[in-house]
């Protein structure tokens, strides 16, 4: 593994670019629990709690959308708030959202483990969570290591095989219920539960939906890549929120609208194999949970390139060393970046996998809830940004201010939700942890002058390179 100073290779394809952030998302994992959760809170509105996330992820999506079609850049966020809010601000924000990519890609390591361990157990076979975790660490080093299109097609066709055996699921559960007529709209309307249970309920969909900017680091890799990433997010965030909506509604009827059905929902802790149960034997069960567990490693696999190309781009800049800023001389990876990525990963999922009765899921709650405070930090100062840099400045029609303030309120809603009431312990202190990355990060750009300096010029000279010529500049100023 020799590393030289060279450019990522843009070789990526508009399917290629997409991959990662359907891949982040693990759509198969999201249903295969945040549904019972959001049932136990909203009831049978659970389709129109995932309708109106979809909604208010769309909104979210815009800034990135937009800042996309202005700069391509593998930092993501780290570039497009230095840009819009200053390099101080930029390295915050890319700290963040290095923090969510190593806490995600700790727990879907750990949920890879867990789903491993079910598919397992319906073979017949009994083995821990843990050591499957951590050989799937090793694959995912691998594969992260290698070049960038190997990552992104195994992603796709990970994701693609487990969803087709959740719609498989779906057609038989709608065409069956179908057939004695027991299809109802009525989890599409808020007159049976509270609005504000359908909005809190919404934040599970929410979430399920983290990691959908993925495509955003693959900016120097993508052929074509002002068209080609804003079109991946777009594509990746409605696409998955369709999956999403159809999904829950099979759930939801599937398990039945009375009382019971719905208590039964709430309850389950994997939805998709009881229906499977259910519907159609043991056999889609044991199917289901190994969909479950290569959708989990494609996350996991998606997580750490995103977040090794968010340091790639700051060691390129000067931080810590310059060394994280190379590429590998065989596959183009940042390989360095790539390696403090696992070896973090390694390290979180060993120790605290070695705790007193820790699971795969238990441990992929905690570092899935640590993600999600840095990462709803980094979408709020991307819609901030956005508005500055777009509207304020006049670069896009002034109306559209109105899309990054909306998901700036949703945004808020959903961390304040995550907050208070304060939760059960130890979930009481993962704000804290959360806050204490922050504060690393903060007191790093604050001690380091030099390094602002730096990522200031090398952002400038970045807008040059990648950004539009004059006429495209010019046009992406007028009104969409």
């Amino acid at each position: 593994m020799e590393p030289e100073k060279s450019g990522l290779r843009r070789e990526l394809s508009f399917l290629e670019s997409i991959a990662l952030s359907i891949g982040i998302m693990a759509p198969t994992a999201a249903m295969a629990l945040n549904g019972s959760l959001a049932a136990g809170i909203t009831g049978s509105a659970v389709p129109l709690a995932f309708l109106i996330a979809t909604i208010a992820v769309g909104l979210a999506s815009f800034s990135f959308i937009q800042f996309s079609r202005y700069l391509a850049h593998s930092g993501s966020v780290y570039a497009f708030n230095g840009i819009a809010l200053g390099p101080r601000v930029g390295f915050f924000s890319g700290w963040a959202l290095l923090g969510t990519y190593l806490a995600f890609t700790g727990a879907s390591t750990a949920e890879v483990g867990n789903f491993a361990q079910a598919f397992l157990a319906g073979l017949g076979w009994s083995v821990s969570w843990l050591p499957l975790a951590l050989v799937a660490g090793l694959l995912i080093w691998f594969f992260a290591y290698s070049r960038i299109t190997i990552s992104t097609r195994l992603t796709l066709a990970m994701e693609g095989i487990s969803v087709l055996l959740i719609v498989a699921l779906v057609v038989v559960i709608l065409v069956r219920l179908g057939s004695l007529g027991q299809l109802s709209l009525a989890p599409f309307t808020p007159s049976a539960e509270p609005l504000n249970s359908v909005a809190l309920a919404a934040v599970f969909g929410f979430l399920s939906f983290a990691g959908f900017e993925g495509a955003a680091t693959l900016g120097e890799e993508t052929r074509n890549p002002r068209r080609n990433i804003p079109l991946a997010i777009l594509a990746a965030v409605f696409g998955t929120g369709l999956f999403y909506i159809v999904v829950t509604y099979a759930q939801t009827v599937g398990f039945g609208l009375s009382r019971a059905g719905i208590a039964s929902f709430a309850q389950s802790a994997a939805p998709l194999d009881d229906l499977a149960r259910h519907y159609v034997g043991r056999l889609m069960a044991v199917l289901l949970d190994f969909g479950a567990t290569i959708s989990a490693f494609a996350s996991a696999l998606g997580t750490a390139n995103a977040g090794a190309r968010i340091l790639y781009a700051m060691g390129r800049d000067g931080f810590i060393t310059e060394r994280l800023g190379t590429t590998s001389r065989r596959s183009g990876s940042p390989a360095l970046a790539v390696a403090v990525i696992m070896l973090f990963d390694f390290a979180v999922v060993s120790i605290w996998g070695l705790a007193p009765g820790m699971t795969g899921a238990t441990l992929f709650g905690y570092l899935g809830t640590i993600g999600v405070f840095l990462i709803l930090v980094a979408y709020v100062l991307t819609n901030v940004g956005a508005i500055w840099f777009f509207f304020l400045r006049r670069r896009v029609w002034s109306w559209q201010w109105l899309i990054p303030l909306l998901a700036i309120v949703f945004l808020g809603y959903t961390l304040y939700s995550n907050i208070y009431p304060v939760p059960a312990p130890p979930y009481n202190i993962f704000p804290y942890v959360a806050l204490a990355w922050l504060l690393l990060g903060l007191l790093c750009i604050i001690a380091s002058p030099g390094l602002a300096q730096r990522i200031g010029l090398h952002l400038e000279e970045s807008e040059g390179l990648h950004t539009e010529t004059a006429a495209e500049a010019t046009a992406l100023r007028q009104p969409q």
